[in-house]
């Protein structure tokens, strides 16, 4: 991890939160009452989750896109075509119920790293991003698993 930008580490941990959020305000229900109370109820629960994860999962396409312009030719239209999968995955696969939804978000996030994977082995992204991409990952899998109504 040393080799990871420390402001790409951070901002990644930072980003983790909203999943974590969600965790805690199902299991600790005075959160989810004080959280209700003075932000609203969609940032409760799977609720703060599923909206976020479609957030992010678009964003993540952005990131992919980005990835796509240092290639050329054919290589670079794969790259942007792949690029863009992520936010019709979140578009499409997180309606149906929180259940539904927050199973589609922890496919839709290991399909992300597969495509992580695509873009760092071609050598798109940066040297460093399979470990920081792993590593987050992991802990939006782990949160988004948890966060499923119990």
């Amino acid at each position: 991890m040393a080799d990871i930008p420390r402001s790409a580490l951070y901002l990644g941990l930072a980003g983790v939160l909203p999943f974590l959020w969600g965790v805690l305000t199902l299991y600790q229900p005075s959160l989810s009452e004080w959280t209700i109370k003075m932000i609203g109820p969609r940032f409760v629960g799977p609720y703060v989750q599923l909206f976020y994860g479609a957030v992010i999962l678009s964003f993540m396409s952005g990131v992919l896109w980005g990835f796509a312009t240092k290639a050329e030719g054919k290589e670079a239209a794969i790259g942007y075509t792949l690029s863009v999968v992520p936010a019709l995955w979140a578009f499409f696969m997180t309606g149906g119920g929180p259940e539904i939804a927050s199973r589609n978000l922890i496919a839709g996030f290991i399909g992300l790293l597969a495509l992580d994977w695509y873009f760092w082995s071609s050598g798109q992204a940066p040297v460093w991003w399979m470990r920081l991409r792993l590593l987050l990952t992991g802990l939006v899998v782990l949160c988004l698993f948890l966060g499923r109504i119990p």
